[in-house]
């Protein structure tokens, strides 16, 4: 059993920058994969990004060049660093883990954060 919550969301101009945080419960952490998904109103839950457990990282085209994702496995923690923010990465913003590779399917994660919300005004 995973808890995950997430923290650092919040209003930011276009442009600006924001860290997501992403702190797990239990001691296994380090042996799931781990996913950033993101959901705007009317839209379907995308993945933004994704790290295994050994660290190789993936990101959906749009954010390529801007978002960082990373992970310290002793801090049971992994985040997301956001810049060049634009509007259109507004969004909810979840945490999820799952065993294996990662995935962009939202139904192949087993373990999901509550959400925190980002803004970003133009």
């Amino acid at each position: 059993q995973v808890q995950l919550v997430e923290s650092g969301g919040g209003l930011v101009q276009a442009g600006g920058s924001l860290r997501l945080s992403c702190a797990a419960s239990g001691r296994t952490f380090s042996s799931y994969a781990m996913g950033w998904f993101r959901q705007a109103p009317g839209k379907e839950r995308e993945l933004v990004a994704a790290i295994t457990s050994g660290g190789s990282t993936d990101y959906r085209d749009s954010v390529k060049g801007r978002f960082i994702i990373s992970r310290d496995n002793a801090k049971n923690t992994m985040y997301l660093q956001m810049n060049s923010l634009k509007p259109e990465d507004t969004a909810i913003y979840y945490c999820a883990a799952k065993y294996g590779r990662t995935s962009y399917a939202p139904r192949e994660y087993i373990y999901w954060g509550q959400g925190t919300q980002v803004t970003v005004s133009s």
